[in-house]
């Protein structure tokens, strides 16, 4: 994982009276940082491998001498803006995005901007249509391609991913497949889940389960509340890999490790997340993740993928279900239920086809980049966001350690966040509004200098508001 060094670490070593940093392979230097350690006169040091001494320090130096040590390193000092992704590869990449020509677009918690590879697929949705007409086996074969697209985003296979039209929709099937009927019939969620998710379990309710909620503390959860609230009794949990509000992201696997030991299935909406770091649901040994398009996977609202695991499918037998939820939907049986044996069990009626072709193209997309390196790009650019708003004295509620923190950089304001946004789509931003705060979320096409205007604005009309 890197180590980014903020302005604030530079700080840290003048007051502690320490003029060189020594950087090691995981160090990326801010821009932020960089400059200001110009202008305070510190300088970086590059170690080359085993230079270190038993005692930590670099040859010829004394235990006074002025340096900050971190792991050794064999390559020059990399500023932020490097690592996986180039600035050459980031420029390029930007031309995909034609919107990235006029205006700031930091939304991407809400929605990613337009693609050419996604407006052309779904152009050649409507010309198939408008020349062919009715063409279902092409059309399938697409859709059979989203869901290898998806499969391979998270190291699935094809026949554990299922296809609904929203999370909504995904959450409704895993809910009515369960069997409260034993002894465990407890279902965990937490306050910091999308609405959505809550809805659907408290609608579920009839089916004689009992509903608890783990309260947000300070803006996150604790790990030590899924050991408390989750026990003998919980089928299962269903938690976000990232807070919509803040970004906070949760520990996943140590989740996964807490509930699994007590017996608990985990269902995770990665809605706000996927994309933005990887997940291996083999590695992780996931139970359910779901997940929309729209965000960081550069699709359109209108479909969701659910990766089930094939060993969990005959268990479920979902309620919210339809003809597409069949094995065979062209046997038009209408008095016979017979789920799919796969993953297709949770899919319901007819597939949006037009909104695969834009999702599949999307997920295209994060597959050729990599996750890896859309990444470390998100990581980088939400410390410069981080930076920018304490510099600004603006009031960021998203966690300060980047590695429990998503894409989104929350800044608490005290006026009506719609308006905000429409303040700063005027000066051509594209931000995001959740309650009581605005929403800075950055893809890896974004620049850094542009999350920085897009702080400096929110700051000035604020200021403006003041007045």
């Amino acid at each position: 994982m890197k180590n980014f060094l903020t302005v604030n670490d530079i700080e840290a070593a003048i007051k502690n009276g320490q003029q060189v940093i020594c950087l090691g392979p995981d160090d990326v230097v801010t821009s932020a940082a960089h400059d200001y350690a110009q202008q305070k006169g510190v300088t970086f040091q590059i170690l080359e491998q085993g230079s270190l001494d038993s005692g930590g320090q670099a040859p010829g130096q004394s235990s006074s001498s002025a340096a900050v040590h971190f792991p050794v390193a064999n390559s020059g000092i990399r500023r932020a803006a490097g690592g996986i992704l180039s600035e050459e590869d980031i420029l390029k990449w930007r031309k995909e995005f034609p919107i990235l020509q006029d205006v700031v677009h930091v939304a991407n918690c809400s929605q990613s901007a337009q693609s050419h590879r996604v407006r052309n697929a779904v152009n050649r949705y409507l010309d198939n249509w408008l020349t062919v007409g009715m063409d279902w086996d092409y059309w399938m074969e697409e859709m059979n391609r989203g869901k290898r697209e998806f499969a391979k985003l998270i190291n699935a296979e094809p026949e554990e991913i299922a296809i609904s039209s929203s999370v909504s929709d995904a959450v409704s099937s895993i809910a009515s497949g369960l069997d409260y009927s034993g002894a465990r019939n407890k279902v965990v969620t937490t306050e910091i889940e999308f609405p959505t998710v809550g809805h659907v379990w408290l609608a579920h309710q009839k089916y004689g389960y009992d509903l608890q909620f783990i309260p947000v503390q300070g803006e996150e959860i604790p790990l030590e509340a899924y050991e408390r609230y989750v026990d003998e009794r919980t089928i299962i949990t269903s938690i976000t890999q990232v807070y919509y509000r803040n970004g906070f992201k949760q520990d996943i696997d140590a989740i996964l490790d807490i509930c699994h030991r007590k017996g608990s299935l985990v269902l995770i909406d990665a809605y706000q997340g996927l994309g933005t770091h990887p997940v291996d649901v083999k590695k992780q040994k996931i139970d359910i993740i779901t997940s929309g398009c729209c965000k960081y996977l550069f699709g359109t609202p209108g479909m969701a993928f659910t990766y089930v695991n094939k060993d969990l499918i005959p268990y479920l037998e979902p309620a919210h279900t339809g003809w597409w939820g069949q094995e065979n939907p062209f046997s038009f049986e209408v008095r016979k239920l017979n789920y799919a044996s796969d993953a297709r069990r949770f899919d319901t009626g007819t597939p949006n086809v037009l909104v695969c072709f834009a999702v599949t193209a999307g997920l295209s997309i994060a597959n050729e980049i990599t996750v890896p390196a859309i990444g470390e790009r998100i990581d980088y650019l939400s410390q410069v966001a981080i930076n920018k708003a304490d510099q600004l004295g603006l009031k960021c509620v998203s966690p300060r350690d980047i590695r429990k923190k998503g894409g989104t950089t929350a800044i608490e304001i005290n006026m009506n966040s719609h308006e905000m946004e429409v303040e700063l789509k005027k000066r051509n931003i594209i931000a995001s509004a959740r309650g009581s705060v605005i929403r800075v979320a950055p893809h890896f096409y974004t620049l850094p200098h542009e999350v920085e205007f897009a702080m400096e604005q929110i700051r000035s009309i604020l200021d403006q508001n003041r007045l």
